[in-house]
């Protein structure tokens, strides 16, 4: 389920079209200020960064420099990776730098709080899967037929997704709780008591990088601006003028720039997940197989949705609430999200209809992963 996510989205004052939140730039009048913008590609979407300031254009280099710092670390494909490691340490504890441990101890936090709904050894099913593989595929070849695994090859895969199998160890060779603050002055190991299993942090990664990248641009002294990578967005302050930036949310399955809804927003994160960006579907059954997957079954989610888009503090909370609430459905999502405190979502059905939470509600605190708490105004470099 962690390869999910996720929904590009358009800026369309750099005219940068991808699929699902979409920042609409404003048409306000006697503004004194030059937005400067940076496209690129990184964790296997385009990225673009924004900000109301041209004498901090310089900022954006950096930022794109942090990008492949973050990729290097994260990505289970890459094999130089520090993930790709620990896949491939056959089951001994490997070195991390703080900022994998830190995100690896997030996935666990909402692992444990989601109850396995979320889980980051599930690679070894999306493997299976390969639901990009497929679409590639298909792409070049329109005879191309689809594989589907076998329900007694995706039991066999479950035995080894667990994430109580993913263990971090302090300097002292201490397991690390899943809400025991990190220090980025110590070091940190990896094991998988499984052997056998494989993590992939994508689920979480993106919204990781963005509030990491928010707040070195704040230590920079950005007092404005959009960070977006692929189904995340992630605001800072206001605009120049005061007013609210306009985030757009992609119709699923619509074209290109094709809205559903618009809503306005400051300083805060806007995320979505959902079925219509890396899927497919079998003719004779018009059935969507998408890269959102069921930890009880290995196949993908089935219910009434087509995506949840989450409105909150932190861009690594808007992943985990996004794709958590569409694993649970349209009734159980809007019940957690009603539960906590300064958490607002949309939901998509299937028939194309939009609920809402309550725009305001008094609730429980949204869980936080404990590396908020460590991090929070301290950005320094990853190691």
């Amino acid at each position: 389920m962690h390869y999910l996510k996720k929904i590009h989205f358009i800026i369309n004052m750099i005219l940068v079209t991808a699929s699902s939140i979409l920042f609409l730039g404003s048409c306000a009048k006697n503004i004194n200020y030059t937005p400067v913008s940076k496209t690129g590609f990184a964790f296997d979407t385009v990225v673009t960064i924004t900000v109301y300031d041209k004498e901090k254009s310089n900022v954006l280099d950096a930022c794109f420099e942090l990008c492949e710092t973050y990729e290097s670390l994260f990505s289970a494909t890459r094999t130089d990776s520090e993930v790709w490691k620990i896949n491939h340490s056959g089951g001994t504890p490997v070195a991390v730098s703080f900022d994998t441990a830190a995100l690896i101890q997030a996935a666990l936090f909402w692992c444990d709080t989601s109850d396995g709904a979320l889980d980051l050894t599930l690679l070894p099913i999306a493997e299976e899967w390969h639901i990009k593989e497929q679409m590639t595929q298909v792409s070049e070849n329109p005879d191309y037929e689809y594989d589907i695994p076998d329900a007694s090859t995706l039991d066999r895969l479950l035995t080894h997704v667990n994430y109580k199998n993913v263990v971090i160890y302090d300097e002292n060779g201490t397991a690390v709780a899943y809400d025991e603050p990190l220090s980025r002055e110590a070091s940190y190991r990896v094991q998988l008591l499984d052997r056998n299993a494989a993590i992939d942090l994508g689920f979480l990664a993106k919204g990781y990088v963005a509030d990491r990248l928010k707040e070195f641009m704040i230590s920079k002294g950005v007092e404005s601006g959009v960070i977006s990578l692929g189904g995340n967005i992630l605001l800072i302050g206001k605009k120049p003028d005061g007013s609210a930036y306009q985030i757009g949310i992609q119709k699923p399955f619509g074209n290109a720039g094709e809205l559903i809804d618009t809503v306005q927003e400051t300083d805060t994160s806007v995320v979505s997940s959902g079925c219509y960006e890396r899927y497919f579907s079998l003719p004779e059954n018009g059935r969507i197989y998408h890269h959102i997957f069921d930890t009880a079954t290995g196949a993908p989610v089935q219910n009434n949705l087509l995506g949840v888009t989450i409105i909150c503090d932190s861009s690594l909370q808007g992943d985990a609430l996004s794709t958590y609430c569409y694993i649970l459905g349209l009734e159980e999502g809007m019940k957690l999200v009603q539960s906590l405190d300064g958490v607002d979502a949309i939901f998509v059905t299937q028939d194309y209809e939009m609920i809402k939470s309550p725009s305001s509600h008094s609730g429980s605190q949204a869980p936080s992963a404990p590396y908020q708490a460590a991090c929070k105004n301290s950005y320094s470099p990853p190691r």
